[in-house]
């Protein structure tokens, strides 16, 4: 089973934790984890887009000259692509982008983005989190006594109005919930800052938990 260090918020150890290898000690599956980032992505594409086709803008009905006889290269309508205020080629139009990944295929790139962290040494397990104030610099100082300058993903077991307020302006961090982890942000930030009570909560989310037997009466 993983064993990782624990700090404070000063940067100072308090202890170890020994994590659950179903959960941190999990096998790394990159194709997974990308297959699972493109979908996360493509799932936040609005699909909005929309432009006009030739056949689409108005006007353009007469020919803007005669066919022969003026020097000019040969046009039918002034709506045409190549005109200014013409119709566009392959007019991109509203579409669907979302992609379904399966809960299962997502749990397990979770469990192996997670465990990729551990393995390289970029998972941070703090005792708590808490400030006096949401000031940012009081952030900025818990982070410099981590020796973290940047790319950082904060992870709390609940949501702290002052934690998120604190972390707000720092530029490449972000904070979210242990019930809002997700393979994307994993991928984004390099270094995982962690609380023991937000392991645990992971813990408990992707454990797989046995599936009880029920015994089943035969009718005679």
């Amino acid at each position: 089973m993983p064993k990782v260090k624990v700090y404070n918020q000063k940067g100072a150890a308090a202890g170890e934790l020994q994590l659950k290898k179903e959960v941190f000690g999990a096998e790394y599956k990159p194709a997974l984890i990308h297959q699972v980032v493109v979908a996360q992505q493509n799932n936040l594409r609005q699909g909005t887009k929309s432009t006009l086709t030739r056949a689409q803008v108005r006007g353009g009905g007469r020919k803007p000259w005669r066919q022969k006889g003026t020097g000019n290269a040969r046009h039918g309508s002034i709506r045409n692509p190549q005109w200014k205020g013409g119709g566009v080629v392959f007019a991109p139009k509203p579409r669907d982008f979302s992609q379904k990944v399966n809960k299962k295929a997502k749990r397990v790139a979770i469990k192996s983005a997670l465990s990729r962290k551990v393995e390289l040494g970029n998972f941070i397990v703090l005792d708590e989190i808490k400030l006096k104030e949401a000031k940012t610099k009081q952030m900025v100082k818990v982070l410099e006594n981590l020796k973290l300058a940047k790319s950082v993903l904060i992870v709390t077991d609940v949501n702290d109005a002052s934690v998120v307020r604190a972390t707000s302006n720092i530029p490449k961090t972000n904070t979210i919930t242990a019930e809002l982890i997700n393979v994307l942000d994993l991928v984004k930030f390099t270094h995982l800052v962690i609380t023991k009570a937000a392991v645990a909560k992971l813990e408990e989310m992707f454990t797989d938990q046995p599936v009880e037997k029920v015994a089943t009466k035969v009718a005679k």
